[in-house]
């Protein structure tokens, strides 16, 4: 069983940076893939990023392609979603997801564990 908690949300103006932090408990998490999802009021939860369990592996959605890096930090079970040049665009709920393999996989349903989601609202 793994537990997630994100923190880092907040308002930011076009242009800013927010960093995402996910906190796992469970002795799998050095074990376990990472991802990153989002979702807009109306809209369905969408893939942003992912990381394999060591760390080489990562994708990333066209849309936050060379704007967001996803990376790990297994000592402290945390996975990190660095966000810079945001745009209005990105204003969603932000949510961590973990996967009990080692391997990286973009689909939702491909995660067995989500946490409760972090607000993200970029303004114009």
């Amino acid at each position: 069983q793994v537990q997630l908690v994100e923190s880092g949300g907040g308002l930011v103006q076009a242009g800013g940076s927010l960093r995402l932090s996910c906190v796992a408990s469970g002795r799998t998490f050095s074990s376990a893939a990472m991802g990153w999802f989002r979702q807009a009021p109306g809209n369905e939860r969408e893939f942003v990023a992912a990381i394999s369990w060591s760390g080489i592996t990562t994708y990333y959605a066209d849309s936050v392609k060379g704007r967001f890096t996803i990376s790990r930090d297994d000592a402290k079970n945390t996975v990190y979603l660095q966000m810079n040049s945001l745009k209005p665009e990105d204003t969603a709920d932000y949510y961590c997801a973990a996967r009990p393999v080692k391997t990286a996989a973009t689909a939702a349903i491909s995660y067995s564990y989500w946490g409760q989601g972090t607000q993200v609202t970029v303004s114009s």
